[in-house]
């Protein structure tokens, strides 16, 4: 990690710069844009929640505001998801060795 940072600290005066205010705090709202390789950008809302019991775990959520194309991508990814939860079909071919009775 210390190599990283020297490297990264030569490379760039503005992360030298950065670095060395140590300007670091925790966030727990704000806007992420996020590059999915199927549905493309989403622009998303985020709140993070801390848990009482730990303040090292928290809880993240991803909103997107209603009627955009963030929300279109959340609804497929959703849609998509719960599709993956479901048992086979009732039309799906059964395959055994033992001979099938009618």
């Amino acid at each position: 990690m210390t190599e990283l940072i020297g490297e990264l600290s030569a490379r760039s005066t503005d992360f030298s710069t950065r670095w060395s205010k140590h300007n670091v705090r925790r966030h727990s709202r704000g806007r992420k844009v996020v590059h999915h390789p199927v549905v493309g950008r989403m622009d998303l809302a985020y709140d993070d929640f801390a848990l009482p019991g730990d303040p090292h775990v928290s809880i993240t959520t991803y909103t997107a505001d209603p009627g955009t194309p963030s929300a279109d991508g959340l609804t497929l990814l959703a849609t998509w998801a719960d599709t993956q939860k479901q048992p086979q079909t009732a039309n799906a071919e059964v395959r055994s060795d033992r001979p099938r009775h009618p």
